[in-house]
């Protein structure tokens, strides 16, 4: 049997209209299905994900679904379908659904993680910080390992901060001042500018006694940095592509992949069972203290703003990392 907390009838749900152009509608509320919660959702992190269909490349369709492109939201279950059990109207949850762009969104039970009351009160975008505890586990960091993130954004500090946590010794190398600071509040050992491609290389072969490093992380997601990561992971090392490389096909040096017998890992995750276990590993990290992300939320927007949201995503100016779309 279903239940509802309270039906006021209607959400109000982002729509994108054109390429760079949206607005806000009123709308009825989502209905539920076997199996699925409704989240009155108290914000949604802005993923650059989205950059893409904001452009309006060819093959984007407008408008979007309402609240589409949305994937990062979390709140409060305030209805639950037929054949939900271990979910309850006023859990506080992330979830992984895809129309979280509005205050309203329904997700599948089994993708949707209940908050413990040590997070009560703090964003929990539980998709990137799940991507992030995924990328975390499939690199394998041990103590004592070097370890080179190779692009500080949102995704690149969390990592910092868990392969630091983890005993790793991390070096950072990042294009902007601000996010290597970012870096080393996260616990990175070393910083390098990342402008110079050789430079960088004989930097981290000294650094590391010309052996480079055990993991290499790279989380940008373009060529050239690609290109770098590999040249930092050490013969039999594990280079990890975290990027999200959304925007065409890439040039790999196989010689020297080959040469050092890399182990290349691939770290993104596409079916929903991983990325909720992700989710949960993350909240039991916060909850645990080694994963704290607290001051990477940098730009906070009412849903009315998500345009400008997605601008900033896009040209991230100095001390950008994170925005969130706040809704209660």
């Amino acid at each position: 049997m279903s239940e509802v907390l309270t039906d006021a009838g209607t959400m109000r749900a982002a729509v994108v209209t054109a390429a760079g152009t949206m607005h806000v509608e009123t709308l009825p509320l989502p209905e539920l299905g076997p199996g699925q919660v409704r989240i009155a959702l108290e914000g949604c992190g802005v993923c650059a994900s989205n950059l893409e269909p904001w452009a309006g490349p060819d093959w984007m369709r407008f408008p979007t679904e309402p609240g589409g492109l949305g994937h990062e939201g979390w709140g409060v279950v305030d209805a639950v379908g037929p054949d939900v059990e271990k979910l309850s109207i006023g859990d506080r949850v992330a979830s992984l659904s895809y129309h979280a762009y509005a205050t309203h969104d329904v997700a599948d039970a089994e993708a949707v993680v209940p908050l413990p009351a040590a997070l009560d009160g703090a964003p929990v975008p539980g998709e990137p910080l799940g991507c992030a505890m995924n990328i975390f586990t499939r690199s394998d960091i041990r103590p004592g390992q070097t370890v080179a993130i190779v692009g500080i954004g949102f995704l690149g500090a969390l990592l910092t901060q868990l392969a630091s946590n983890a005993g790793a010794h991390v070096i950072a190398i990042s294009r902007r001042p601000s996010a290597l600071e970012v870096a080393r509040r996260m616990g990175a050992a070393e910083t390098i500018a990342m402008d110079d491609h050789w430079q960088i290389i004989e930097k981290v072969k000294s650094l590391t006694g010309g052996r480079f490093c055990d993991r290499v992380i790279e989380a940008v997601g373009k060529q050239w940095p690609l290109d770098l990561a590999a040249e930092l992971t050490r013969e039999r090392g594990r280079l990890i592509i975290a990027g999200y490389h959304q925007d065409g096909p890439r040039q790999i040096n196989m010689q020297l992949w080959n040469w050092r017998g890399l182990d290349v890992i691939n770290a993104h995750e596409r079916d929903q069972r991983v990325y909720a276990q992700g989710v949960r590993d993350a909240v039991a990290a916060m909850e645990a203290g080694r994963l704290d992300p607290s001051s990477l939320y940098t730009h906070r927007f009412p849903l009315e703003e998500l345009g400008t949201a997605l601008d900033m995503t896009r040209d991230r100016p100095d001390g950008f990392l994170k925005a969130l779309v706040i809704y209660q």
